[in-house]
């Protein structure tokens, strides 16, 4: 089943037949749950109300805890880089409107920079389902959402057999395809032409992050959407493509996001997690971390 979401292409497969209805039911379940949470491009949706109604304690719906709280674990494994704080980053980099209707115009720069507040500004209380902000703390989980809906639905589907659900280069994969593990192909763009390289999985998850796929003018400069925490500009590091294979995709997406920012420590942090990657430079010079397959071995 191909479908396209939020901008994005999708996939969603099943290793038999009979599973595809319920794992339809359950995509769509997901898709419009954290949508109608998370999406900040929607005013009635609850993060735009979260930030509107501005810094204290506030009562959150169980889908946005739990998006939530995946931003926040994204944010901890990668030491901050995946932030869920970037909301006036974005902003300020003129990033104000939905992605179609960037790419027709020309943003307008801030004046000055917006570093993101970082965890310190977001306290999640799970026990009373609440959320603190401090003071101008607003968020963005479209780092992590995406990912979230992926792994929340192959979860549910996978008692059944195995399942790949795909968004926008989001992968997660729960079980086989009968005897065999999943063909995974890994795009550095957000086209596919059916010729890229291809890994093996059965469980866990991949994701791909790109400083080209996403990308807009202000003035004379290319920004992308991924903010950097440290300063509050866009990633301008050696990588411009990095895919990771984690135990979730969450996870992988949040370090794919943090390899870009990482640089030349990427594979290092990345092994250290017991995690592996395909790294790509600017010039097209392919790295790999760990056990990621070596392509001049793959038929």
């Amino acid at each position: 089943m191909i479908f396209n979401i939020w901008g994005l292409s999708g996939s969603l497969n099943t290793e038999h037949e009979e599973q595809m209805a319920y794992a339809e039911e359950r995509l769509w379940f997901w898709i419009d749950a954290i949508d109608a949470a998370c999406n900040r491009f929607e005013p009635t949706s609850e993060i735009s109300r979260l930030n509107a109604a501005g810094a204290g304690t506030h009562s959150i719906s169980d889908t946005l805890e739990l998006a939530l709280d995946g931003a926040l674990h994204a944010a901890r494994v990668t030491d901050g880089l995946c932030d869920p704080t970037v909301l006036p980053a974005l902003l300020a980099l003129g990033y104000d409107c939905d992605f179609d209707e960037l790419q027709r115009r020309d943003a307008t720069l801030a004046r000055t920079l917006v570093k993101p507040l970082g965890l310190g500004a977001v306290v999640l209380d799970r026990a009373r389902h609440n959320v603190t902000l401090s003071p101008l703390c607003q968020l963005d989980l479209g780092a992590s959402a995406k990912a979230l809906v992926v792994d929340l639905v192959a979860n549910d589907v996978k008692e059944s057999g195995g399942v790949v659900v795909e968004i926008g280069g989001d992968v997660a994969v729960r079980g086989k395809n009968g005897p065999d593990p999943w063909a995974i192909g890994i795009s550095e763009t957000l086209v596919t032409s059916g010729h890229e390289p291809k890994v093996c999985l059965e469980h866990g998850g991949i994701a791909t992050s790109s400083t080209t796929a996403r990308t807009w003018r202000i003035g004379s400069q290319t920004a992308n959407h991924i903010v950097d925490p440290r300063t509050g500009s866009f990633a301008n590091g050696i990588y411009a493509v990095a895919t990771v294979s984690a135990e979730s995709c969450l996870t992988a997406n949040a370090f794919a996001t943090a390899a870009l920012l990482w640089g030349e420590d990427a594979g290092f942090h990345i092994g250290q997690a017991g995690w592996s990657a395909r790294l790509v430079r600017h010039d097209g010079v392919v790295e790999f971390v760990g056990g990621w397959p070596r392509e001049d071995a793959q038929s």
